[in-house]
């Protein structure tokens, strides 16, 4: 917790943390300590009924990441397949007030190939919740094909770090 703190308070934007957040208590302490949204998981999937409190408490502070290979949801840190269909639990969703899907194709997160465009246009045209894209952007280019599908956001990290995306230049061309 002591690290969360002080990255968000050494920062001037919003920052959203997801991982192993599994009760209201930790939820309630993550955005005390400043945090703009909580991400949550695997817990969506087997506790439905915490994000459906979570995001009544905290009214648009609250995403659901949906991690999936093969349009099925993965969980326990992509350990184990739930056997859920990605599209599915997102609907289930649709009407308990969460801010936001964040749609993970966790067979390209990392790999550099691109984002699966087909699969990620599906979840926004299926959904009534706004969708962040995530999974393979490694390139401006992915970016634009994203945005083209009607997404919220993109999170892109390794792009970052091997230089393959500049985050002023994406910022210009997509805002």
């Amino acid at each position: 917790m002591g690290a969360v703190k002080a990255i968000v308070e050494a920062l001037s934007i919003p920052c959203e943390l997801g991982g192993g957040i599994r009760d209201m208590g930790t939820i309630e302490r993550y955005l005390a300590i400043g945090l703009e949204k909580v991400v949550l998981g695997t817990v969506a999937v087997k506790n439905p009924q915490l994000v459906e409190e979570a995001a009544r408490r905290f009214p648009g502070r609250v995403v659901v990441g949906i991690d999936a290979i093969g349009g099925k949801v993965a969980v326990e840190g992509w350990t184990e397949t739930s056997g859920k269909g990605a599209i599915e639990m997102a609907k289930r969703f649709e009407d308990m007030g969460v801010a936001a899907i964040n749609y993970t194709d966790i067979s390209r997160d990392g790999a550099m190939s691109g984002p699966n465009i087909e699969a990620t246009a599906e979840m926004v045209a299926s959904a009534r919740i706004p969708v962040i894209a995530a999974g393979g952007v490694s390139r401006l280019e992915d970016l634009v094909s994203l945005s083209k599908t009607g997404v919220k956001g993109a999170i892109t990290g390794k792009a970052l770090y091997e230089g393959t995306i500049n985050l002023k230049e994406a910022i210009r061309l997509l805002l």
